[in-house]
């Protein structure tokens, strides 16, 4: 396993959430009004989500655990294997899900839920960090 590549992916991640949680402080309606804000928010959490799945994808393969059937499932493999609680694997993995609306428009994506959905789940990433920074340290 390469420690580099995670730590690197985990920077990107640090500077995404910083960046993301400064559009964050406007209002669901003003961020829906500017879409710069918009589809700044929209390109970050993107990023975050991305960067995360590679983290997951990294680890699973680098110990030879099961191969997961979707990215959502990245995250439940690493709370099957002890790397994160199960409890946080489970309550993180839907970000997948809202990714994949946000980015392919599947259904029908309501801007002010998708912003606020955004808003109480992004400091599950920071929590996400912690973890990997202990699993590093093992």
């Amino acid at each position: 396993m390469s420690k580099d590549v995670i730590q690197r992916k985990m920077v990107d991640i640090s500077r995404y959430l910083v960046d993301l949680q400064t559009i964050l402080k406007y209002s669901a309606s003003d961020i829906v009004k500017d879409p710069l804000k918009l589809h700044t928010i929209e390109r970050l959490f993107q990023l975050i989500v991305d960067a995360s799945i590679d983290i997951n994808t990294h680890i699973i393969a680098s110990k030879k655990l099961a191969v997961v059937d979707d990215y959502q499932s990245t995250f439940i493999s690493l709370g099957e294997n002890g790397i994160v609680p199960m409890k946080f694997a489970v309550k993180i993995a839907p970000a997948v899900g809202l990714r994949n609306r946000v980015v392919h428009r599947y259904g029908d994506v309501r801007l002010t839920k998708m912003i606020s959905d955004i808003k109480h789940g992004i400091k599950d990433f920071d929590q996400y960090l912690k973890y990997m920074s202990r699993f590093l340290e093992k």
